[in-house]
C-alpha cells in the first residue's frame, strides 16, 4: 500500500489533532497554575498547523 501526499497529510492532520486534544486535555485536568495555560495554549497552536495542513490537500 502506497502512501501519496494527500494520505500522508491527511495522517500529519490526525496526529496534530490527537497531540493538541492531549495537551489541551493535560493544561485542563493536570496543571492548575500558569503552566496550564501555556499547555493549552499549545494545543490550540496544534489545532491551527491542522487546519493548514487539512487545507493543503489537493493543492500541493
Amino acid at each position: 500500500m502506497g502512501m501519496n501526499k494527500n494520505t500522508v497529510l491527511a495522517w500529519a492532520t490526525f496526529i496534530m489533532i490527537s497531540v493538541g486534544c492531549a495537551l489541551i486535555a493535560l493544561g485542563a485536568f493536570r496543571y492548575d497554575d500558569v503552566a496550564g495555560w501555556g499547555f493549552a495554549a499549545v494545543g490550540i497552536g496544534f489545532f491551527a498547523i491542522a487546519w493548514v495542513f487539512n487545507a493543503l490537500k489537493g493543492r500541493v
